[in-house]
């Protein structure tokens, strides 16, 4: 048999092969790749990888064509890129809200959460950090009387800046979670160890200063996300968590009134709600006592991210 045949043979084999694997579903996940198409679609001109028809190579050829074709991960190249905004839609009768209808269908595949347990009187609270405004201390003092643990999504200049009070969320047994190193849209980072490193630079700065590492839950920066992005931050580890409560608090300027905020929030709270407020509110620092003791008034118990809802 000349050369030619045997690379024949051997391509009619591995096409047989794959369409073995597919059969019986062995495979989770298959990536055709340029070379592939190539060796099926051109001819034996056409190298793939590393092939040789040499026998010795046969056991390090089939390693590097089933490292080609098969991910354990989705097969992220065909994953959309298009940014999308987190956004809910708000009801007033205490019933969680639904969230975006255009990316229903795939944000439960990515390990997300914009909702916990919905089943009882349960909430979740949660604070974004992108300076200190000085409210954060007052903040931690009323969750120190309440006996609540929250978690803080905070970006690397934050710790930085702030290295006394990310001790003091940590040692109250707060979570400081991961809101990205420069706060950008995260759908715009294609490159997956660029986006890493928004998130492992967050990282560093919080083991330095703490000695721990960090709780693994990221929020979106401005709530922006894409299926890659989403993709990416689970292949790296993290939960990522959305929300079902937010209202324009983070503006200095335009603070709401403590009648206005208190009335918005506890007309749209709601069983299993992730609750978003920002630490640079000073109605929030303001009311959040009052708050916290309306909703437990009103049965509410409030948990950590660490007591979400496994999802399936």
């Amino acid at each position: 048999m000349n050369e030619l045949e045997v690379i024949s043979l051997k391509r009619i084999m591995l096409t047989i092969l794959i369409s073995s694997m597919l059969f019986v579903n062995c495979l989770p996940s298959i990536t055709y790749s340029k070379e592939l198409k190539n060796v099926i679609n051109k001819g034996p001109k056409i190298a793939f990888i590393d092939y040789s028809v040499n026998n010795k190579a046969k056991t390090s050829t089939t390693i590097k064509f089933l490292k080609n074709i098969v991910s354990n991960n989705v097969s992220q190249t065909n994953l959309s890129t298009k940014e999308y905004n987190w956004y809910f839609q708000p009801r007033s009768d205490n019933t969680p809200p639904d969230g975006p209808k255009e990316t229903k269908q795939f944000i439960s595949k990515y390990g997300c959460y914009y909702l916990g347990d919905t089943s009882k009187k349960i909430l979740y609270l949660t604070f974004d950090e992108g300076y200190e405004a000085g409210y954060t201390a007052p903040i931690l003092d009323v969750l120190k009387k309440h006996n609540i643990k929250a978690a803080f999504f905070v970006v690397k200049p934050y710790i930085t800046s702030n290295p006394e009070l990310i001790k003091r969320m940590v040692s109250d047994g707060h979570l400081v979670c991961n809101h990205s190193n420069h706060h950008p849209s995260m759908a715009s980072i294609k490159d997956e160890e660029k986006f890493k490193k928004e998130l492992s630079d967050v990282e560093e700065a919080f083991e330095n200063i703490t000695q721990k590492k960090m709780a693994m839950y990221f929020r979106p920066p401005m709530g922006k996300y894409s299926e890659l992005s989403l993709q990416y931050t689970k292949n790296y580890g993290y939960k990522t968590i959305f929300w079902s409560f937010a209202y324009m608090d983070w503006i200095k300027e335009k603070q709401p009134s403590h009648e206005v905020a208190k009335k918005r929030i506890l007309q749209r709270t709601h069983n299993g709600g992730i609750m978003l407020l920002h630490a640079v509110s000073k109605t929030n620092a303001e009311i959040l006592d009052d708050l916290i003791t309306e909703w437990e008034s009103q049965g509410y118990v409030l948990k950590s991210l660490d007591e979400l809802p496994t999802k399936q």
